[in-house]
């Protein structure tokens, strides 16, 4: 039996470095893909119902993709999963590049964005479980922060090929799309299986054989062993799986609501002619404010996810209550849109690295794909019910938002009195509970 406690102690290494870009080039591609829709609605002339519908196409097979890839990781294995995602969004992009009818559009869409679903989810699980563990929190925070890019690239393409015809630029989208997977094929290509899992799955002659495949024959001599925190009460407690799902539900329905409602669906119903900016501005901005992920192996997971979520809603009721000032000095309306972007960028980095972690390593990808099954799938209803007050009534759909918040901020309050402490660089092991 391989000493897995031993395997996380790992130094960092350039495989490591070149497991990372890889996680971070994946997660970019998601998010790429996820703001794709808002974007292609103006690629074809349809009626307002159905850009709606566009909007919409998103989550529905985003969260398709999900719940097929937890379970598949935890039976097939991390690698063996992200490898299954890129053969999707190949042969996506591959069409996207032809789509020019809807239903060809709708279907490349469909195909990467089940693709995204499934990469996301199986690399915030593997990550967890492959990353040193002093740097585990870091590395996480700073692969989700590409997400933030990635949004941002869309949004950047989409206005520098603005004035294109519309076949030259879902061309440049398509090939963007082709490029990131051909370099993940070869960057995954030395990436291990988790070791973890494959102890967990009772394979320890395999996991020692990956183990001196990544780390060499003398893997032991690439490890620092170096003591975990002190123990706190925080650090100890046990949490139920019912309390767990509640709380990383909650948290993650009102992150993936309050972003969307701001991102995609307001541009798209108030301000159209604004929606690559305003995702621009929000990706970009929040790129640059999630590198506070570097302090995440310091600080406190509850304190982080806690603070966000207050300075999220404090700012979104900001926006709410101002709106008749910032409709006619626009100036104010960026000003605000940059603060909502930067504390939400931390609450969206914290509450996707919390996600994953506080489960236990045989069902990681299964809790994972629920909780964001279950939290994604709530933004769908959302987009249609907010539909009318966003067009119409700017000043109160922000305090909905506000409410969606508000709700999240109640989870986050309750996990940072009652939850277990995952944060300060303890190993994943400690954070999922698995041992004390």
């Amino acid at each position: 039996m391989v000493n897995v406690s031993r395997v996380g102690e790992a130094r960092w290494s350039g495989r490591t470095t070149w497991m990372f870009v890889s996680f971070a080039l994946g997660l970019l591609l998601e998010s790429y893909v996820f703001s794709l829709p808002a974007i292609a609605v103006y690629w074809v002339s349809i009626p307002q119902s159905l850009g709606e519908l566009l909007l919409a196409w998103a989550p529905i097979w985003l969260i398709i993709g999900i719940i097929i890839a937890g379970p598949v990781s935890d039976r097939l294995g991390r690698k063996v999963t992200l490898y299954i995602t890129l053969a999707f969004y190949g042969v996506g992009g591959i069409l996207l590049y032809f789509s020019s009818s809807y239903v060809l559009l709708l279907i490349s869409l469909a195909l990467m964005l089940m693709a995204g679903g499934g990469e996301m989810n199986s690399i915030m699980v593997a990550s967890h479980e492959l990353m040193p563990r002093r740097h585990r929190g870091k590395a996480m925070m700073m692969e989700i922060n590409f997400i933030n890019l990635g949004g941002f690239i869309l949004a950047f393409l989409a206005l520098s090929s603005a004035t294109s015809a519309v076949h030259f630029q879902r061309g440049v989208v398509a090939i963007a799309v082709v490029i990131v997977v051909v370099i993940l094929l070869f960057a995954r290509a030395s990436m291990p299986e988790s070791v973890i899992w494959l102890e967990k799955r009772g394979q320890h002659e395999k996991a020692m054989q990956q183990i001196k495949a990544y780390w060499g024959e003398d893997w032991q001599a690439a490890t620092a062993p170096e003591p975990e925190p002190p123990k706190t009460a925080a650090l100890t407690r046990q949490n139920s799986i019912v309390f767990r799902v509640v709380i990383m539900t909650i948290i993650a329905a009102a992150n993936t609501i309050g972003f969307g409602l701001v991102a995609y669906v307001f541009s798209f119903d108030y301000f159209p002619h604004l929606a690559p900016t305003i995702l621009a501005v929000f990706e970009g901005v929040g790129f640059v404010g999630g590198f506070i992920g570097l302090l995440a192996d310091r600080w406190s997971r509850r304190h982080m996810l806690f603070w966000s979520f207050l300075f999220t809603f404090i700012f979104t009721v900001i926006i709410g209550v101002t709106t008749k000032i910032w409709l006619h000095y626009m100036p104010l309306f960026w000003i605000l849109m940059v603060l909502l972007a930067i504390a939400n960028s931390v609450c969206y980095l914290t509450e996707d690295t919390v996600k994953p972690e506080v489960w236990p390593t045989e069902l990681r990808g299964t809790w994972t794909a629920i909780t964001r099954f279950l939290s994604i799938g709530l933004y769908i209803p959302a987009i249609y019910l907010t539909t009318d007050m966003a067009a119409h009534h700017p000043g109160q759909y922000f305090l909905f938002n506000a409410a969606v918040w508000f709700v999240g901020l109640l989870a986050a309050a309750a996990w940072f009195v009652y939850g277990r402490e995952t944060g300060q660089g303890i190993s994943i092991a400690a954070a999922s509970g698995e041992t004390d």
